[in-house]
Formats: structure tokens, C-alpha cells, sequence
């Protein structure tokens, strides 16, 4: 038979002092970084969000309450009028439906060549990749007004004036160079077993990249469509430079079409059609922002 010893407890001041007071926690010193990274924040946000919440008081603003108050102020009145003159004024809906034309079909090149591009240097890989994957960056350094005056002289050769091709094949050339380096950044992040794993089972090239490479590649195919959707959506230089008849023109294009006589611009509708045709970007981030930021967090900062 064994018996268990016990400590006797404590008596004594020493106890009954433990028993009444518990340990005080030491207090948390205020963190500088916290407080300077939580205002700085703020600051941001206010600087973002001021600017579109005065452009959508401003859209509901009556054009007198506009011209002869203080255009920085509340409205004194609102209405709905502005909306109904700035379709009425220009050709919105068909700026937007351009603009729309314009950016799916850039995206869908910048997708579909930026991803092959990245999976043939990333992980098929031969001899010269790193010096092809090179090249490509020193593409993003490239200003695209060195491009306009060549390629309106070959569009004029082959007769792409005034199409969408015309704004749709340097938009995508241009926004390749990041594309293919997003893209090679996250194939650097997929473990190669996976890959091999799927060529001792027989699967090609073509297969790995269609039900292997593809599907893990979600959120950085958001994350290049958004980002490059922002500067195609707001092209104004391709758009301005190729563009001749109004039928194509695309909404930053469209936005003269408010300027009036002797330069008088018709402020209170410009404001209107400017927060229809932002409206779409602002949803669009609002519903993918979380897999936007997931493919930069993934793959851009990876390799």
C-alpha cells in the first residue's frame, strides 16, 4: 500500500494576503507603431474616401446650388436630374458598353498569354527562361507613348484604324510584362511534386496546365484582371489615339462630349456620368477584394 504525500498549504500572512489579492497584471505600454500605423490608416482611407463621396453629393446637385455656391459644401438641394442629362447629353450607355467591349477582350489576352508565357518559363523551363522572364520585366519600364506614332502607321497599313482591335492589342502588350510576372511568381509557389506527381500518371504538358496549373491560379487571374482592368477601364491615350469615329469611343472619350460651346462645361452632369461609369470597378472590388488581395499575398511576394 502507498501513500501520497501532500504538501500542507500555506498558512499564515502569506496566505491569507494571497488568497485576498490577486496578481496584478502589469499594464501595456501604449505601442507607438500601433497608434502612428492606426493613423496613418485613417489618413488613407479619409484621402480615398472624400474624393468619392464628394463626387456623388456633387452628381445630386442642382447646377445653380453648384455654380453660385461654395463647391466644397453640403448641397443645399438635391436631384436626380443630372443623372437623366448626362445620358441624355452624350452616348454613355454606348461608351460603357465599348469600355466593357475593350476590357474584357484585353483581359482575356492578358489571362490566356501571360499565363502560358509564365507556365513555359516557370515550370516547363529550357535553356534561355530566366533571360526570356527578364526581358519581359524590362517591358514594364517601357512608356507606351513611344508606341503610338509605329503602330498608327501599321494600323493604317492594315486597315485596324478605328476598331477595337486597335485598343485591344497594345493594351495587352503592354500589361503582359506584369501579367507574366504575377503569373511566374505564383507557378514558383506550387510545390513541384505536384507536377511530377502528374507526369508519372501521364500527364502532358497540356494537361498539367488545364486541370493542374489552371485551377490553382484563381485568385491571380482576379488579381491581374483587376488590377489591369482599373488602366484599361481609364484608357484615354490608345482610346484618343486610334479611335476616329464616335461609335467606338470609350468613356473617358466620351466625357467631352460635355464640354459645350466656348469650353463651358456642364459640371453637375459630368459628375453624374462619372459616378455611373465608376460604379462597376467599385462592385467588382467590393465583391473580389479578398481574392485580389489572396493572389497578391500568394504570388507577388513570392519567388
Amino acid at each position: 500500500m502507498t501513500t501520497q504525500l501532500t504538501r500542507p498549504a500555506p498558512t499564515g500572512p502569506t496566505a491569507v494576503a494571497s488568497r485576498r489579492s490577486p496578481a496584478r497584471r502589469p499594464r501595456r505600454r501604449p505601442n507607438l507603431y500601433r497608434s502612428l500605423n492606426t493613423v496613418l490608416v485613417a489618413v488613407i482611407v479619409v484621402v480615398q474616401v472624400y474624393p468619392l463621396l464628394w463626387l456623388f453629393l456633387t452628381s445630386v446637385r442642382t447646377e445653380h446650388d453648384f455654380t453660385t455656391g461654395n463647391p466644397f459644401a453640403l448641397p443645399g438641394s438635391f436631384t436626380l436630374e443630372n443623372y437623366a442629362r448626362a445620358f441624355a447629353t452624350g452616348n454613355l450607355g454606348l461608351n460603357i458598353l465599348n469600355s466593357f467591349i475593350v476590357t474584357m477582350g484585353a483581359n482575356i489576352l492578358i489571362v490566356l498569354l501571360g499565363m502560358m508565357a509564365a507556365y513555359a518559363i516557370q515550370v516547363l523551363g529550357f535553356r534561355l527562361s530566366r533571360l526570356v522572364r527578364g526581358l519581359f520585366l524590362i517591358g514594364i519600364i517601357v512608356p507606351v507613348q513611344i508606341a503610338l506614332v509605329p503602330l498608327f502607321i501599321d494600323y493604317s497599313s492594315v486597315n485596324l484604324l478605328d476598331t477595337y482591335q486597335s485598343m485591344i492589342i497594345p493594351l495587352a502588350g503592354f500589361a503582359l510584362p506584369m501579367s507574366v510576372y504575377l503569373f511566374s511568381s505564383f507557378f514558383e509557389y506550387i510545390p513541384r511534386e505536384t507536377y511530377e506527381a502528374a507526369s508519372l500518371d501521364g500527364a502532358g504538358p497540356y494537361r498539367i496546365f488545364g486541370q493542374i496549373t489552371f485551377p490553382l491560379s484563381v485568385n491571380t487571374i482576379v488579381t491581374v484582371v483587376l488590377v489591369n482592368s482599373i488602366f484599361i477601364w481609364n484608357d484615354f491615350i490608345f482610346a484618343n489615339t486610334f479611335v476616329l469615329s464616335d461609335g467606338l469611343k470609350t468613356i473617358p472619350l466620351g466625357l467631352q462630349n460635355y464640354i459645350g460651346a466656348m469650353g463651358k462645361v456642364d459640371w453637375t452632369a459630368t459628375f453624374a456620368a462619372v459616378c455611373v461609369t465608376i460604379t462597376p470597378l467599385l462592385l467588382v472590388f467590393l465583391v473580389l477584394n479578398k481574392a485580389m488581395r489572396y493572389g497578391l499575398e500568394s504570388g507577388a511576394t513570392k519567388g
